[in-house]
């Protein structure tokens, strides 16, 4: 799906310590050691984008088929 080492940590983060969302921008950038306008404006368009994160009034939250897509590959 074209991730690199932040996005997997992103969505990794968020699942492993947010329940996978909702989570604040500020939260998840704190967490994961990233600025959060580069999280934001790099990293959050290609997530929304493919399906893997969704935005919500409450904070951002991952999907199932984020889930599915980090089961598979760490499977493989």
């Amino acid at each position: 799906m074209g991730l690199d080492w932040t996005d997997r940590m992103i969505l990794e983060t968020m699942i492993n310590n947010f329940n996978g969302g909702p989570v604040g921008l500020e939260s998840v950038a704190a967490s994961t050691g990233e600025d959060a306008k580069t999280i934001e404006d790099v990293y959050e368009p290609y997530l929304l984008q493919i399906g893997f994160l969704h935005r919500t009034y409450r904070g951002r939250m991952v999907t199932e088929l984020a889930i599915e897509h980090l089961l598979k590959t760490d499977l493989n």
